[in-house]
């Protein structure tokens, strides 16, 4: 079924197939039809699903995890201030190993206060051991919902998919809504080995001694480690049974691209765009939309990249004091394996600010004119 739906309901539309059980969430611009529209679903029963109203995104996350804790199978969506305010939680949700699916959607930090998207949210949060897949269109919005419930039970480990706002959480597209019956097939109901129940009771969330801590952050780590091959593996299984590959990466172009323009998000389709516009006018430019940032599918990076002979990586977001937060990723994938190919970072379209065509095409002009770089940071766009 086709249906002409915004990114934020792609979202709640891909809670819903996955057979989300307890979604517990505080509205807050630009998230709010998120979860508007899953309470009417919960309401009119078309999704059988205990809906959880509470007074702050930290106590949605609270309620997430309890219910995860319980067996069941759990959803929330933010944005921006209310994804900070969860900090705390977050790392009680993936070092609990608990498959929470969030919904974010990119939106700037205040002060000054705005509604418009950078990834600044999101990406202050990937050390906190949660898998995050950035999207580029309500389609595969809808579609990582489902997969990042596979993904996160298989692992034990939580999965923020993340969206850009405006650009697609109030965008309207056509979306194939998968049959439910297909997505029962790909995703089996939630069945955790431990949980909370009186037939078997276990303790959570104990004070550990230094004795096994590090062994638990061990484990954590080494699951993760899986992702990459499990994601590409889902992706493969969504592919043949919807249509429709999920994987770590997508590329545009790059086999004999001298330029690959390294972007996230929605800006990929329009770096596609300038891909194909640059290669009218002579210059071999490709695109590598990075879809998992966490866990960085280093590997893929490399194999992709190898023959370039420059890479231009442009970051919606900023590390202060560093980088572009994918061009330090980039750089570490490639330390030691291909120190010799240039990588420029540019950062653009901090706080909504518009990113086009005509960006990235100064983007490759720039870093066409120069054998390597010469400052950590290239700026587009900042009114001087």
């Amino acid at each position: 079924m086709k249906k002409v739906i915004m990114g934020n309901h792609a979202l709640s539309y891909g809670a819903m197939l996955g057979r989300a059980q307890v979604i517990s969430a505080y509205p807050i611009t630009p998230q709010t039809q998120v979860v508007e529209l899953l309470s009417e679903m919960c309401a009119d029963k078309t999704l059988d699903a205990k809906f959880i109203k509470v007074e702050s995104e930290h106590s949605a996350m609270a309620a997430c995890i309890g219910a995860s804790l319980a067996g069941a199978r759990t959803f929330t969506a933010t944005s921006s201030q209310g994804l900070t305010l969860m900090h705390e939680l977050l790392h009680w949700a993936s070092g609990g190993r608990l498959p929470v699916v969030m919904g974010n959607i990119n939106r700037a930090m205040a002060p000054g206060w705005s509604i418009w998207s950078d990834q600044n949210d999101s990406l202050s949060q990937r050390d906190t051991g949660w898998i995050q897949f950035y999207c580029c269109s309500n389609q595969e919005v809808l579609d990582t919902v489902i997969q990042a419930f596979k993904v996160s039970e298989k692992l034990l480990i939580p999965s923020m998919v993340v969206l850009d706002a405006f650009s697609l959480s109030h965008t309207y597209e056509v979306v194939d809504v998968p049959e439910q019956e297909k997505v029962d097939e790909y995703l089996p109901p939630f069945k955790p080995k431990i949980k909370i129940t009186p037939d078997e009771p276990h303790a959570f969330g104990g004070l550990t001694s230094p004795d096994h801590y590090f062994e638990l952050r061990y484990k954590l780590q080494k699951e993760m480690e899986k992702a990459p091959a499990l994601i590409e593996e889902t992706g493969k299984e969504f592919e043949k049974m919807f249509g429709r590959y999920l994987g770590l990466v997508d590329e545009y172009c790059c086999d004999d691209a001298d330029i690959i323009l390294i972007t996230s998000g929605t800006m990929g389709s329009t770096a596609r765009v300038a891909a194909e516009q640059l290669r009218q006018e002579g210059i071999k430019a490709g695109n590598l939309r990075i879809k998992a940032f966490r866990p960085f599918p280093f590997e893929t990076v490399r194999k992709i990249v190898k023959g370039a002979e420059k890479i231009a990586v442009v970051d919606r977001n900023i590390s202060y004091g560093h980088h572009g937060m994918f061009y330090e990723e980039v750089k570490s994938a490639l330390y030691g394996y291909n120190d010799s190919l240039p990588v420029f970072g540019f950062i653009a379209g901090l706080g909504g600010r518009d990113i086009t065509p005509a960006t990235f095409k100064e983007v490759t002009n720039l870093a066409l004119k120069k054998k390597k770089p010469e400052e950590e940071i290239i700026w587009i766009g900042v009114k001087r």
